[in-house]
């Protein structure tokens, strides 16, 4: 069995544009610019013949595919695909001291300390064991040959890793953009990677 999966991370909110952390417990909604890259998303690809859209459980992924669903895209909310959890973080504005915590901690999961977590938060293993029942659900479809999935950065690069079987200290290898899209082919046995964070749809934003 042959499946296309497709993986966007949600539209600009408010808290990305100030750079405060936002993770799986902020449930915040797109703003002006996320609007407009949804729409633009929607426009390139709503001829596509996706057979089934996931979204996490936040907001702002099911409002930067709300084209998809007002058009009738089956669609399903999978928590699974939520953001990770950054704990005591999450909320606030990224100061100097942030930063540098912030920073500590992604150096650490670049040297394999993967089982880390911000206080209160997740850690990269965490997330990626929830992910992959996430994805157990989604690859049991066997009726479902066109998956799109929108979904978080964090989150998002995680994924990344274990559809590709790659180390999860090499999560940062994956870019993202709001909006950016990656797309993957499974061939049975593995997935291949076709497009890398393709931002062309949204080049008329400016």
């Amino acid at each position: 069995m042959i499946k296309k999966i497709f993986i966007t991370r949600h539209g600009q909110t408010e808290y990305n544009k100030r750079g405060i952390v936002q993770g799986s417990g902020v449930d915040s909604d797109l703003n002006e610019t996320g609007r407009a890259q949804a729409s633009a998303f929607y426009e390139a690809f709503k001829v596509y013949p996706f057979d089934k859209l996931y979204v996490s459980a936040l907001k702002r992924t099911q409002q930067s595919m709300k084209g998809f669903i007002d058009a009738g895209l089956p669609f399903e909310v999978l928590p699974e695909l939520n953001e990770i959890s950054w704990g005591v973080r999450e909320g606030v504005p990224v100061d100097e001291e942030g930063s540098r915590y912030y920073q500590n901690m992604i150096k650490g999961w670049q040297n394999g300390e993967t089982e880390m977590a911000i206080e209160g938060g997740e850690s990269p293993i965490q997330v990626a064991n929830r992910l992959r029942i996430g994805l157990e659900k989604i690859m049991s479809a066997k009726d479902e040959e066109q998956i799109l999935i929108c979904m978080h950065g964090r989150s998002l690069r995680i994924l990344l890793t274990v559809l590709l079987n790659y180390p999860l200290r090499c999560m940062d290898l994956f870019e993202h953009n709001n909006l950016g899209l990656y797309e993957l082919t499974f061939t049975g046995s593995m997935f291949k990677l076709v497009k890398y964070n393709d931002t062309s749809h949204l080049s008329d934003l400016g």
